[in-house]
């Protein structure tokens, strides 16, 4: 039986489609600080840049994105946009052009929120009931999708948070290859071995497992894999097995081919942030001290932590707000200049 696993913590919703305990997709959502994708905006023009196809443009809470159109722009103009890209990898919000509302503002302004990761994931499974463990969840979501909720203890056991924290490794097991995976700037580069001898099957016989995890773990951009074991004149025949194996994700990922050097290039959009990088952020690592001090019941008030770590509850308000109300006791922030980023303790 699919079901959707919503597991509720301040500031985070850690979402898990399972189907009899096999994982088939993964989402983080901040109520908080959401990411943005498909919230419909009155952005203002900042700067033109017909050479990059667009231009560079402001929204209402004064972040900058890039707005992707043939037209020609007026700087200081307001058009309306939709977020087509959440910002990560370290660039910005990415949007297109959308309908200007009947009554346009005068300045720049959310018009409306995109669909959360929740919703699209209660949409792409519609017969999956939707596990909760904090009911005042149910007001943040559509009211059509509320027939569907089911109230649990513990959206997670534990053999489904060691599922979900394994996600944010850089190792994946393909069963008889693993998968060292490394994210840049410009690419995810997947490197396949085996403590074995690997062939041309085994590779094959890892690449869904391969694809789930690409899924599961929200790669996306340009991702080359370099297979195990396979001599670089035979990997092309590789390709139509990768293709078969990426054929369900909902991304539609497109694989290219085998590179020169032997290297198998697929694409896949860039909608969301990637999973890795929301739990390594500064802001993931914040919230995941507030679960495990929630978690393991730590004695102390004063959270003495570095300046991303501080910055980032700052940040988000309403996550210090559900960590206080649940632990019915105030938390101080201290800011310690000269503690390493990921520093933290509680006194």
């Amino acid at each position: 039986m699919t079901e959707i696993r919503a597991a509720c913590s301040p500031g985070e919703v850690r979402i898990a489609v399972t189907d009899h305990d096999i994982l088939l997709d993964a989402a983080i959502w901040r109520p908080g600080c959401p990411d943005g994708l498909e919230d419909w905006h009155v952005v203002r023009v900042q700067k033109a840049a017909p050479a990059l196809g667009g231009a560079f443009v402001l929204l209402e809470n004064g972040q900058s994105g890039f707005l992707s159109t043939r037209e020609n722009l007026i700087e200081g103009a307001l058009t309306a946009a939709r977020v087509s890209r959440a910002a990560q990898n370290g660039k910005g919000l990415r949007l297109r052009r959308a309908d200007m509302p009947t009554e346009a503002p005068s300045a720049p302004k959310l018009l409306e929120r995109g669909p959360t990761p929740l919703d699209e994931l209660a949409d792409r499974y519609p017969d999956a009931p939707i596990f909760v463990d904090d009911p005042g969840i149910a007001a943040k979501l559509p009211a059509r999708l509320r027939p569907r909720f089911q109230r649990c203890q513990q959206a997670f056991d534990g053999a489904l948070e060691a599922d979900f924290d394994s996600l944010g490794s850089s190792e994946a097991d393909l069963s008889l290859l693993t998968a060292s995976i490394f994210p840049t700037p410009a690419l995810v580069a997947i490197d396949l071995d085996s403590a074995g001898t690997p062939d041309f099957k085994s590779n094959v016989t890892a690449f869904p497992e391969l694809a789930r995890q690409l899924r599961l773990r929200n790669l996306s951009g340009t991702i080359l894999v370099d297979p195990a074991g396979v001599k670089t004149r035979k990997r092309p025949a590789l390709v139509p097995f990768l293709r078969e194996a990426l054929a369900g994700d909902p991304l539609k990922p497109d694989v290219l081919g085998a590179t020169p050097s032997g290297l198998l290039e697929l694409t896949r959009p860039r909608r969301r942030p990637p999973l890795h990088e929301l739990l390594s952020s500064p802001h993931g690592q914040a919230l995941s001290i507030l679960r495990m001090i929630l978690r393991e019941n730590r004695p102390g008030q004063t959270l003495t932590a570095s300046i991303s770590l501080v910055t980032a509850l700052e940040n988000d308000p309403d996550a210090l707000a559900d960590f206080i109300s649940r632990r019915a006791r105030p938390l101080d922030l201290v800011l310690d200049p000269n503690a390493p980023p990921a520093s933290w303790s509680l006194s």
